[in-house]
């Protein structure tokens, strides 16, 4: 009979392990995927597995033993067999030979490469000897909650040995390297018989002879840790010291979040532009909400995989949960002096810690800004990482949680904390990472983006790394737009850019996923071709709301989240060549294109001085793609020309300069050029029209 878990998830399916047959790599990826699936055992990133078979030695035709291993900067959740190492266990185990003490480890990595079986291996990471020098076929080595709650209690060998008896070893805390491989060898050949080690403020190692027996002492070993934790929780009563605050309402957090974030990310963004994170989960505000937070916060984590993500420590903002934040001067005034401090004392810690040869200081700005009786906000580079951010904090509070019910709470000393977070190895990984994208770090909102050509800006702007919210009428659209996307990629928000409240309630989802909003594209349209006689009021009305009142009402709502910011922003409406053109049977379209056109150079003149650029893009002809060609606008257009409907795209093709038929992603082009290329231009129109010479502009 199988043994049921209560704090991990049992995932391992039979019918999947054995469909892969006796490949003990695709076994051990399956188990590091499954794991990795489970939050609270180890995080995105976090952690790293490890098989041994027997293989071929390509040059001797003798079989060798070979580890493949999680290479440096993966996921396990994730991992496949692109993302492993495979490397000759003999050698690796050989470079003892070599191996000249602690100050050594730096060159060891690049000694790794010299013992690669597999050419497409992953570049090695360092935790490479950790796996090599025990002599198991299956290791986990893992981050769980419960398991660094116990490495970072104050009497955490003690703990160790009260919870498994002489079952598990115990290795005092010491940064990862070859020196910790060694150190794991020997607690093994101290203790014989073991089933795993417990690193001190670090974290786990299993393992098994199979990747389900290292499966099942894993959870096994999490399980005992856990069931610990949670009766040593009963006993105290009461975790954090108790409740110092009362949370507000869900609605109302999330009301003054969304309020909050803009200036928030604002203050962040000093250096470096980021994207934001919210969450106010219930072990969020236990935590934010306690005695304790004021004495543990400022300690920082244990793990180096949170802080390395987290910073040292997050900002405690000194705001009420009863102050008015819309007021963006008094809140400012607030929240200006915390941020200073907060760098400053960054700043600080690094001249304090560094060495020599430490990599330049990078941004003192926080990662993690706790709000007590709202919530935790997490800023960084994209969505992902400010998301992971965020959940490597409440592993943190999870440890911080365990620890204090266990005895009392140890953080790493400021200076082994640095030696991680600036470690040579760790810039070198940075140095390595692909160059961002052009619109990285930007937050778009595009209306009437489920389909036509709102979806195609959506793609770009997507494509070019931006974060976007895509917007529409309906939730069964955006919800089938979504499935195109990556997750962190985008957010959907129900909007009738016709009416005021439908606006703001689109940016407010805006600012919780993303932080706020940098680029505006007003792409929502529609389209009535007809004569003066037959033009209804109605239909004027209509044209009149969606493309000129909702231009105007999403350029108002959106740039004052821009000012809050204040880190400029961009505009782009997609008018259309009729705003420019006289033609019959198109007086109520035309006159609000127009409309739209001026707006855009009414707002661009009065928004420069905010450095908020407005600009506008023509199209014209889009016909393949485009919703306002279906129905009666392609009929009254084939009407005026008297064409067939048909014949459409090949007559607005033969009429521009270039005969070219236009597409829904050349506009999408257009607005790229606009908010990602075209840094210095504002108040202009870009024509994206195949070339119409009644249409040039000048």
């Amino acid at each position: 009979m199988e043994k049921t878990f209560q704090y991990v998830d049992y995932l391992w399916d039979n019918e999947k392990a054995q469909a892969l047959g006796d490949d003990q790599v695709a076994l051990f990826l399956y188990r590091s995927n499954i794991l990795g699936a489970d939050l609270r055992i180890t995080n995105y990133g976090g952690g790293n597995t490890s098989c041994k078979t027997i293989e071929k030695d390509p040059l001797t035709e003798e079989d060798v033993e070979v580890m493949w291993v999680k290479g440096s900067g993966g996921d396990i959740g994730t991992l496949d067999r692109s993302g492993i190492a495979g490397l000759y266990t003999e050698r690796l185990r050989n470079l003892k030979n070599v191996y000249r003490g602690i100050e050594d480890e730096d060159r060891m990595v690049g000694l790794f490469n010299h013992c690669i079986y597999d050419l497409n291996s992953k570049a090695p990471s360092i935790d490479t000897p950790l796996h090599g020098l025990l002599p198991f076929k299956h290791i986990d080595h893992l981050h769980p909650d419960a398991l660094i709650a116990v490495a970072a209690a104050k009497d955490s060998e003690q703990v160790t040995k009260e919870i498994w008896g002489d079952t598990m070893g115990w290795v005092p805390w010491q940064r990862p390297g070859f020196d910790l491989g060694l150190q794991l060898e020997k607690c093994l050949e101290e203790n014989p018989g073991i089933r795993g080690i417990v690193l001190g403020s670090h974290g786990l190692f299993t393992w098994g002879d199979t990747s389900y027996e290292c499966y099942m002492n894993s959870l096994d070993v999490i399980e005992t840790a856990s069931e610990y934790i949670a009766k040593k929780v009963k006993e105290k009563g009461s975790t954090f010291g108790g409740q110092k605050i009362k949370s507000l309402a869900a609605e109302e957090r999330k009301q003054k979040a969304a309020e909050l974030m803009p200036l928030l990310r604002g203050l962040a963004s000093s250096e470096n532009q980021m994207i934001g994170h919210f969450t106010d989960s219930d072990i969020v505000l236990e935590y934010i909400n306690s005695n304790d937070l004021e004495r543990l916060a400022p300690m920082g984590t244990s793990c180096p995989d949170h802080f390395l993500r987290t910073k040292i420590q997050p900002l405690i903002l000194n705001l009420d949960t009863s102050e008015n934040v819309t007021n963006t001067e008094e809140v400012l005034k607030k929240l200006q002096p915390s941020f200073d401090r907060y760098r400053e004392e960054y700043r600080e810690y690094y001249e304090n810690c560094k060495h020599d040869n430490s990599p330049a200081m990078r941004d003192p700005n926080p990662v993690i800004i706790i709000y007590p009786g709202v919530g935790m906000f997490s800023f960084a580079k994209n969505k992902q990482t400010a998301r992971v951010a965020s959940e490597f904090y409440v592993n943190a509070i999870n440890v911080m949680r365990g620890a204090e019910a266990i005895s009392q709470y140890t953080s790493l000393p400021r200076q082994e904390a640095f030696d991680i977070e600036y470690w040579l190895l760790e810039e070198a990984k940075l140095q390595r990472m692909p160059a961002e994208k052009p619109l990285s770090r930007k937050i778009a909102v595009v209306t009437g983006a489920a389909g036509g050509i709102g979806k195609a800006i959506a793609d770009k702007l997507v494509a070019e790394g931006a974060n976007v919210v895509l917007t529409d009428l309906t939730e069964e659209a955006l919800q089938q737009a979504l499935k195109t996307y990556k997750k962190d990629q985008v957010s959907v928000a129900i909007c009738d850019v016709t009416k005021e409240d439908s606006i703001e309630e689109a940016y407010k989802k805006a600012c919780l996923a993303f932080g706020g909003v940098d680029i505006i594209v007003h792409s929502a349209g529609l389209a009535i071709s007809k004569s003066l006689e037959d033009t209804t009021l109605k239909d004027w009305e209509l044209l009149q709301d969606v493309l000129v009142k909702g231009q105007f009402m999403m350029a108002q709502k959106g740039v004052a989240i821009m000012k809050k910011q204040n880190l400029g922003g961009d505009i782009v409406n997609i008018a259309s060549k009729n705003g420019l053109v006289s033609g019959p049977n198109n007086v109520g379209y035309g006159t609000a294109k127009a409309a739209q056109q001026h707006m855009t150079r009414l707002l661009a003149a009065e928004l420069g001085g905010d450095h908020i650029r407005v600009n506008t893009v023509n199209p014209d002809g889009v016909i393949v793609g485009s919703k306002i060609w279906e129905g009666e606008w392609a009929e009254g257009r084939a009407k005026a020309y008297n064409i067939e409907v048909e014949d459409l795209p090949k007559h607005y093709a033969k009429r521009n300069l270039l005969q070219e038929i236009i597409l829904p992603e050349d506009i999408a082009k257009g607005v790229f050029a606009c908010v990602g290329i075209l840094e210095k231009s504002t108040g202009n129109t870009i024509n994206v029209d195949g070339g119409m010479a009644n249409a040039f502009v000048r």
